[in-house]
């Protein structure tokens, strides 16, 4: 056991890790006719970064012992089809990209969204005008211009807009991208302030549902489509930033009164729309208002969903996904935003940080998620910019100071789910043995399959991977998160 445990430490040191240089291709080492299995590692203390550390072959499975620490995937029990992985292009984003070199500008693209050399991004989500992470508020019209006569999207040509089109051709040329609002313009608002909540005032819905139909097409003729819209970002947050307060009771009635028929008379019906993306505790109630109302459902896509209810103390309420999941399966669950938040600079390389992504992810997938974006795919060494000095982490950052790219251990996690699982991907029955461990499995549509095993211990596990008949032997580190392709 110490033996291998020190072979794999003295790989990850010999093989380089994720700095400039591409990433380990996933697909050549891909063997079905020879049922081999290659272990990519990401751990800590190691050099180990989404890096190749052993290929392993299938051997006819045997019962596996009552003290045996195991992985078991059914590959003939397929649940719900994979949408995609990505992150938030926000006005911080853009800006901070905005200032580094064009080497640095193509090594951030490559790592982000080439699916070779880097993590494969395929899905992002923007904002629709200001929100806490750019430079001030602002809107796309004229203050108390009803009629939207004045919209433009200008603002966003300077940094936004170059940023979106650069990851899009840097993905290959497609990217499914949603946007969200933060708050009605401030006028349109019982509080006449676009920040510190309020709510949207009855005469402006009509006006409102028109603004988001205006962003859309807008948007599209920049040649940048919009796959979805979500109503409203946090809408039970009365933020120091752009906020906005929707009851359930009234997202639903502005989803089936307003913003579902503007769209369809739009000619944006094929427009996904998404509710509540708030936190996974309310989740429930908010999904039996408004999916048990066919008249406000038939607009809706899904629900989505943020990790912060652990702010207001517990723990990650993953289990009110599956019962949304179970009470509503033609609705469709995404993950639509997390961070870790309180930027602190010497915090950059804190463990814990990619693990709580690595535990959400899991979880959320286990239970009936389709998609998983991020927030900031990138801030400064200040953990902004940010009007409202609400600093964050980000997978990525810049010291603009120095044009220095430095990458977090969050940025590794992700990449053992974005990097390795395609889009129309289906998740795979998969359980572990023992509470050590942690696993979610998917099959791709080329016939490769991905199972993603996380060790949260201070110690290194071998366990068996079993793969219907076949098993096969695995060492993880500790604190280590593994992606087995097979």
């Amino acid at each position: 056991m110490k033996l291998v445990l020190w072979i794999v430490v003295i790989h990850c040191l010999l093989v380089s890790s994720f700095s400039q240089a591409a990433l380990p291709s996933q697909q050549s080492e891909y063997s079905p006719a020879e049922k081999t299995a290659v272990v990519y590692t990401t751990a800590e203390n190691t050099a180990c970064r989404l890096t190749p550390t052993d290929t392993l072959v299938f051997k006819p499975a045997v019962q596996p012992l009552e003290t045996e620490v195991a992985v078991f995937v059914n590959p003939d029990k397929t649940f719900q089809e994979f949408l995609g992985i990505g992150g938030a292009i926000t006005d911080a984003s853009a800006e901070v990209f905005a200032r580094l070199s064009d080497s640095k500008q193509q090594e951030f693209l490559q790592a982000y969204y080439d699916p070779e050399k880097g993590i494969g991004y395929s899905l992002a989500r923007t904002t629709i005008h200001s929100c806490d992470f750019s430079s001030g508020s602002y809107t796309y019209i004229e203050d108390g211009d009803k009629a939207l006569s004045s919209f433009t999207i200008d603002h966003d040509r300077q940094f936004r807009l170059p940023l979106i089109k650069k990851a899009i051709r840097a993905a290959g040329g497609e990217l499914l991208l949603y946007a969200s609002p933060w708050s009605p313009p401030a006028f349109m608002k019982s509080n006449g302030n676009m920040l510190r909540g309020g709510k949207l005032l009855p005469e402006f819905t009509d006006s409102w549902a028109h603004y988001y139909a205006k962003f859309i097409h807008a948007y599209e003729q920049e040649g940048i489509p919009i796959w979805g819209i979500s109503l409203q970002n946090e809408p039970m947050a009365t933020q120091t930033w752009e906020s906005c307060i929707y009851t359930a009771e009234e997202e639903r009635d502005f989803l089936k009164n307003n913003l579902g028929p503007v769209l369809q008379r739009e000619g944006l019906g094929d427009v996904k729309i998404i509710v509540w993306d708030h936190n996974r505790d309310l989740i429930v109630h908010r999904a039996n208002t408004i999916f048990a109302d066919a008249d406000a459902a038939k607009y809706a896509w899904g629900i989505g969903f943020h990790w912060y209810e652990v702010w207001t103390g517990g723990q990650p309420m993953f289990d009110n996904l599956g019962v949304v999941h179970e009470s509503f399966p033609t609705k469709n669950l995404l993950f639509t935003e997390g961070c870790v938040e309180r930027f602190s600079a010497e915090r950059y390389q804190y463990w814990a940080n990619g693990e709580r992504y690595g535990r959400s992810m899991i979880n959320d997938f286990n239970q009936g998620t389709v998609g998983w974006t991020d927030w900031n795919i990138l801030l400064d060494q200040n953990g902004g910019p940010n009007h409202v000095g609400n600093f964050c982490f980000a997978p990525i950052h810049a010291d603009v100071r120095t044009d220095e790219l430095i990458y977090t251990p969050s940025f590794y996690y992700i990449g053992h789910f974005s990097k390795f699982i395609q889009p129309k991907a289906k998740r795979v029955s998969t359980a572990p043995s023992r509470s050590h461990l942690m696993s979610t499995s998917f099959i791709n549509p080329d016939g490769r399959m991905a199972t993603i095993v996380m060790n949260q211990n201070d110690q290194p596990i071998t366990y068996s991977l079993f793969v219907g008949a076949q098993s096969v032997q695995v060492v993880i580190l500790p604190h280590a998160i593994q992606t087995i392709v097979y």
